[in-house]
């Protein structure tokens, strides 16, 4: 178990958190929520004693183990693959290497045996004996083969050894685990299988990730950060947002009707409760969710952009025709004559475990780069608006507010509606002078989305949107593009955001292409799709 009484951290005169006292006990996992500056990660260090709060304590139950999964990623580049896995269990390791040594000695003596002994049993009791096959067994679940076990850190890509090191953290049984955005580059089989590891975890998870989809799997509550206090609440991260909406629906309108909007967020409260699973914590789970109050559910003060695409003329039915498509970068064969055909009212998702072939047709389609071979045609009557990947070639250069870089794209150039508009996106007062060169990632994206709405496109296509965006813009985006009545092409790795959104998948394999018009779940249970699939990727 993890509480803190007090914890305090000011930076200057601004206070990140304020007299925090929270407990986090074992057989949950917390899902820690907060605005991109809230102090998320900053948390996760004052709970593992990497940063020093100005005042208040931690506390851990004494004999517990913390794990946290680690951010260096060249800490350990002298080290095999195998080794930096088991040195997340620092006392097994500790008596692993002891006994090494002394068992290494040439002139080893009676003492050497006696302390061989003693390190022996504390090395079974440690379960040192099935070490080595469960740091295997985490490498392999999490797609690193057996091939690079022995092989050195700094023999893998940067994407490999982020998955070592968080095997490093799940190592062991740890009795307290923090975990900072588990399942960035992890793909889908992956991302499950964490998935799976964290729901039947018996040990205290605290969690900070932007993919909804994984917090809702495996969160049984929300840590919410606003105004440097940290609310509690039990649910995922869905019943935090909608019931805290719902919540705020009824504060805006205490003096409207205000019995039915109790009744609807009770309501709302029953319906979750009845459908309330998760592995092995079920039962307690839906017990507490049973005796939430609506004095436990409070509006949350969270800041959501306004994102709203409106097309300025209807699109006919038919949009796009792919034919034969091909494209090589630097020799590589991305797209291999591909066709498909794109109709009114498509939303389709391009999914596939490579970026560089998705990224490369919708550069293709773009105009950004010419195609290798066939060729593709748009509707007369399709207007198209797009989201890139990389968008540092709109800021980097610009020497200019963003007043000023907005109206290089509107028609209505007076600055009133300029603010107006970048105050929907949270760009308010003085916030609408920042220079673009210097914006954040996540303000950069909000920029580029603002350029889009103002385009009145009938077809919008996106490049790996939710990238550097918080929970809430992700959030706002997803509701956008859900209500947006044209096409869309995108590609994202946010489950939640495909499942919402696509009525179509379309995947880029080696060998082609697999269509299908379904949602995204379906298409990963589909049996049909699986041998497909295997087909695809063997050939």
């Amino acid at each position: 178990m993890i509480s803190t009484s007090g914890v305090t951290l000011r930076y200057g005169k601004r206070a990140l958190f304020e007299d925090v006292n929270i407990k986090f006990t074992p057989g949950n996992c917390y899902g820690l929520i907060g605005a991109n500056g809230a102090g998320k990660s900053t948390f996760l260090k004052i709970l593992s004693g990497e940063i020093e709060s100005n005042s208040g304590d931690v506390h851990i139950t004494p004999g517990e183990r913390l794990a946290v999964l680690k951010q260096n990623h060249y800490e350990y580049d002298e080290f095999a693959v195998i080794e930096t896995v088991m040195m997340g269990h620092a006392k097994l390791y500790q008596v692993m290497k002891e006994k090494d040594a002394l068992y290494a000695k040439a002139d080893f003596s009676d003492e050497d045996g006696m302390r061989a002994g003693e390190l022996e049993a504390e090395f079974a009791e440690l379960n040192g004996w099935e070490a080595e096959s469960e740091a295997a067994g985490m490498l392999n679940g999490l797609g690193i083969p057996p091939e690079l076990h022995d092989k050195k850190m700094a023999d893998l890509s940067g994407n490999d050894k982020v998955r070592v090191l968080l095997a490093q953290a799940l190592f062991g049984s740890p009795h307290n685990l923090l975990l900072d955005e588990p399942t960035n580059h992890l793909d889908l089989e992956s991302i499950r299988w964490l998935e799976t590891f964290l729901m039947d975890y018996e040990g205290t998870v605290i969690v900070v990730s932007h993919d909804r989809h994984f917090l809702n799997k495996v969160c049984t509550h929300i840590a919410d950060i606003d105004f440097g206090k940290i609310q509690l609440y039990v649910g995922n991260y869905d019943f935090w947002y909608e019931s805290s909406q719902l919540a705020l629906k009824l504060v805006r309108d205490q003096n409207k009707k205000k019995e039915e909007k109790i009744k609807e967020l009770q309501a709302f409260i029953q319906r979750f409760s009845a459908n309330a699973s998760k592995s092995k914590q079920a039962t307690s789970r839906k017990k507490t969710l049973d005796k939430i109050t609506l004095d436990d559910i409070r509006p949350s003060n969270r800041k959501y952009p306004f994102l709203h695409f409106k097309p300025e003329r209807e699109a006919g039915k038919q949009l796009l025709t792919v034919e034969q498509l091909s494209k090589q970068v630097d020799g590589e064969t991305l797209i291999n004559g591909i066709n498909f055909v794109v109709n009114k009212g498509d939303k389709i998702a391009l999914v596939g475990p490579n970026g560089l072939p998705k990224s490369t047709l919708f550069e293709v389609l773009m105009g950004e780069l010419d195609a290798d071979g066939g060729e593709f045609t748009w509707g007369i009557t399709t207007t198209r608006a797009y989201f890139p990947k990389d968008n540092s070639s709109y800021f980097d250069e610009v020497d200019m507010n963003l007043v000023d870089w907005l109206r290089q794209y509107s028609k209505d150039q007076d600055e009133t509606f300029l603010r107006g508009f970048l105050g929907r996106m949270l760009f308010s007062g003085e916030e609408a002078l920042k220079k673009a060169n210097v914006l954040s990632g996540g303000e950069k994206v909000r920029c580029m989305l603002a350029k889009m709405m103002l385009n009145g496109a009938n077809v919008l296509l996106f490049d790996e949107p939710t990238n550097h965006l918080d929970l809430e813009s992700i959030t706002a985006l997803n509701n956008g593009l859900i209500d947006f009545d044209g096409t869309i092409l995108f590609t994202s790795h946010d489950h939640q955001f495909i499942q919402t959104i696509a009525n179509r998948i379309i995947e880029i394999t080696p060998n082609g292409l697999i269509d299908r018009i379904m949602s995204y779940d379906e298409y990963l249970e589909n049996d049909e799709v699986k041998a497909l699939r295997e087909k695809m990727y063997a050939e």
